[in-house]
């Protein structure tokens, strides 16, 4: 073994999978039952590699994780943080007081109290009023009175001006020391509302970001790892520990960008629609360089609307363990599913539900656990239900292309056998080999990035300058977050004059990816400036 072997890990909802990467060779793979705790299928699935691959797992020299422990925190409304969300933005801004767009359930859940403060800045950096001290005291003690544990600073342009984001933080650390402090301008995009609902999210969540990280890093060290422990963001690059316990909200998208990433590594196409069918869901989404399509709009998480970097991904209620149900002669697959109980409660694992996975070991498409079982269902209901899964899935790849031309499409994910050779929009359904571990993969080859997305003032013949100013300003986000200095590339460019506001505004945003650097410390996701999500 080198010191290049990476640990990749993907926590979903049904199975935890487990993949060793060496360079771009898989030396072994495995694919574990998710346990209620989460921790223990992850501890489950490394003593498993360590068997498969008869290698000593001293030797990792990383461990990349993604993780679904904070999005099903939010989506359930438990282990949340009561949460201030106070706002400088006055005399402007009063229409919508944060958390006004907020379901009910979920503000109830954080406790969630919103206040305005008078400040803010324009677009150009010129301050909207005054910063008052003695106003922001005052909200201060009204909140820590109404029991707030955890505090979320937003702020008019904060991502062109953070002036008052952190001076409020530093007003907080004073008041109330060791509360957990989220700023907007870290967090989210242009924006004010979208980046104010991404810091709340992620000031509730910062208690349970300290309990998760710190139990994935004793999971990993109790098997005799001492490696550095990374985890996925939501746009396939990493942040290692520490700032994931900062910024847990960055993890939200990291199941579905890492089976893409994994997709390209695996097939080799950069250009491509990949379909992850896994044990509840399919996602659908589409490649472009080798990284996911970023949704256009903004993303709603638990029904609440952000504006962070979220992959374009459709869900199909569609996978392994989705239930058959219906009428034989045009039954229904899914949305209800087995989940992680699939090895229970499925027929040929000796259940009596019948499920996807049912059918393909009937199809013969599968060999796992008793085909005796499945032998009696007719062949009719067999066949009519694969085809609609072809159907639907088909559907959502159809939706997915931005031009008439046919895509290759890749299939990954341990349900993928579900997916047919033949495809409505596919030019070739593709499954390459370890197909079913490619979320563990992407995970295991994801890189550092760096990104910069504000409002710059154009002059005339200037563009070019401009452009080359964000470009590196990118690259040193990247190098500083961890990237190794040489390795690091520009991967996506965006422009948008702003025609709304003087002085040749335009908001321009360049994201920079590079390779891991392990020789030194390990910082990924240090840089206070870099954006995380």
């Amino acid at each position: 073994m080198t010191s290049a072997l990476r640990l990749g890990i993907d926590v979903g909802g049904t199975n935890t999978d487990a993949v060793l990467v060496d360079g771009r060779r898989v030396v072994a793979a495995t694919k574990t039952s998710t346990t209620p705790d989460v921790t223990g299928g992850i501890v489950a699935a490394i003593a498993d590699l360590g068997r498969v691959g008869d290698v000593d797992l001293s030797t990792v020299s990383a461990v990349m994780i993604g993780t679904t422990h904070f999005i099903n925190a939010l989506v359930e409304g438990t282990r949340l943080t009561p949460t201030a969300a106070i706002r400088f933005g006055l005399p402007a801004t009063s229409a919508l007081p944060p958390l006004a767009d907020w379901p009910e359930r979920l503000r109830s859940a954080i406790g969630g109290r919103g206040y305005l403060c008078h400040g803010g800045h324009e677009y150009d950096g010129s301050q909207v009023a005054d910063f008052d001290e003695r106003e922001l005291r005052d909200v201060l003690d009204k909140a820590l009175e109404a029991g707030a544990r955890s505090f979320a600073v937003s702020s008019v342009f904060s991502p062109v001006n953070a002036e008052f984001e952190l001076r409020a933080a530093r007003i907080i650390a004073e008041t109330a020391p060791g509360a957990p402090v989220s700023l907007s301008h870290d967090i989210g995009r242009m924006g004010l509302l979208g980046r104010e609902n991404a810091t709340v999210i992620n000031a509730a969540l910062r208690d349970l970001a300290d309990r998760v990280t710190t139990g994935l890093s004793q999971s990993v060290s109790s098997a005799g790892i001492t490696a550095p422990v990374f985890l996925s963001q939501n746009d396939g690059t990493l942040m290692d520990v520490d700032y994931a316990r900062r910024y847990p909200v960055a993890t939200f998208a990291s199941g579905p960008t890492n089976s893409m990433r994994g997709a390209a590594f695996l097939s080799q196409q950069l250009d491509c629609a990949v379909v992850d069918v896994g044990g509840t869901t399919t996602d659908v989404g589409v490649l472009q360089s080798g990284f996911p399509r970023e949704a256009s709009a903004d993303v709603a998480v638990a029904g609440v609307q952000t504006n962070f970097r979220m992959p374009d991904v459709l869900s199909l209620g569609i996978g392994g363990g989705s239930l058959v149900e219906g009428d034989p002669a045009a039954p229904r697959v899914g949305p209800h599913s087995v989940g992680h109980r699939l090895t229970e409660q499925a027929m040929v694992f000796g259940g009596d539900r019948l499920t996807a996975t049912d059918l393909a070991v009937a199809a013969g498409l599968v060999e796992v656990g008793d085909r005796d079982r499945v032998a009696h269902l007719p062949p009719a209901l067999v066949r009519a239900a694969l085809d609609r899964i072809g159907e639907r899935v088909g559907e959502v790849v159809d939706r997915m292309r931005i031009s008439a031309d046919p895509v290759p499409v890749v299939a990954v994910g341990g349900g993928s056998i579900l997916v047919p050779d033949e495809l409505v929009g596919a030019s070739s359904v593709i499954r390459p080999e370890n197909h079913a571990v490619a979320n563990a993969i992407g995970a295991a080859i994801a890189e550092v990035g760096g990104e910069v997305d504000r409002v710059f003032s154009v002059s005339p013949g200037q563009r070019d300058t401009v452009l080359d100013e964000a470009r590196q300003e990118a690259v040193d986000r990247a190098t500083a977050a961890g990237a190794r200095p040489g390795s690091v590339r520009v991967v996506d460019i965006e422009e948008v004059p702003l025609a709304y506001l003087p002085g040749n505004a335009t908001r321009i945003r360049v994201k920079a990816v590079g390779e891991l650097a392990l020789t030194g410390p390990a910082r990924a996701g240090h840089d206070h400036e870099h954006v995380p999500a």
